[in-house]
């Protein structure tokens, strides 16, 4: 059972969202916040496997909020997914940065936000379709000098799967990619987050492009 917390100022748009979750087998909400402070604090206390953030929110926006969720260390297994009505890049920067593991725009389908929050609480990322891959890779090229030496604790070949990661492979696309099974190719990116303390695949694709790994033309 996915256990969800859903933050949202507007008491419609909470209510649609808990109505959606509600009536699937797998997930379940455990609270519902109005206030950036209040998905903290409720977090704390019920302790959700996703939280369906909001950007704009009284007292706490939903990027701080989110940042101090996942620097939490109490929260590890906590997992959020930015909703915002506003496809603005510097939002997408923000949630990024502040360890966000999905971005959707608030008009996504039932049947999307849905599989979201599933593939969310599996431990991988998901962003809208209409924010490009270019915006990652302007993102995460910001750095200044490469981190290097944070690739030193992985193998050759771990290496290449944090290529791929990095590149926006699928599992299946890695296995196809590097001739190896799709089963393999999921035991190395499990491998890469445990390695490099990566809370899921959104900061594996971060770290592939911060230790210049890749580029963002590649």
């Amino acid at each position: 059972m996915i256990r969800v917390l859903i933050a949202d100022d507007h008491e419609l748009v909470r209510s649609g969202f808990a109505a959606l979750v509600n009536g699937r087998e797998d997930m379940t909400v455990v609270a519902e916040a109005n206030t950036g402070t209040q998905a903290v604090s409720f977090a704390k206390t019920h302790q959700p496997d996703v939280v369906l953030m909001d950007v704009r929110m009284p007292e706490l926006d939903g990027i701080e909020a989110t940042r101090q969720l996942t620097e939490n260390h109490g929260l590890t297994d906590l997992r959020v997914i930015i909703l915002t009505t506003f496809d603005l890049d510097q939002y997408v920067y923000a949630a990024l940065e502040a360890g966000a593991s999905g971005f959707l725009l608030k008009d996504v389908s039932p049947p999307q936000l849905l599989e979201a929050i599933r593939v969310v609480a599996a431990g991988d990322a998901l962003i809208a379709p209409s924010v490009t891959r270019r915006l990652i890779s302007d993102f995460v090229a910001r750095p200044k000098q490469p981190d290097t030496k944070r690739l030193d604790v992985l193998t050759v070949r771990e290496r290449e799967v944090l290529a791929e990661v990095g590149r926006g492979l699928s599992n299946q696309e890695i296995a196809e990619a590097l001739i190896m099974s799709p089963l393999t190719a999921k035991t190395h990116v499990s491998r890469l987050r445990s390695k490099l303390y990566a809370r899921d695949r959104a900061q594996l694709v971060v770290i592939a492009y911060r230790t210049g790994l890749i580029q963002p033309t590649d």
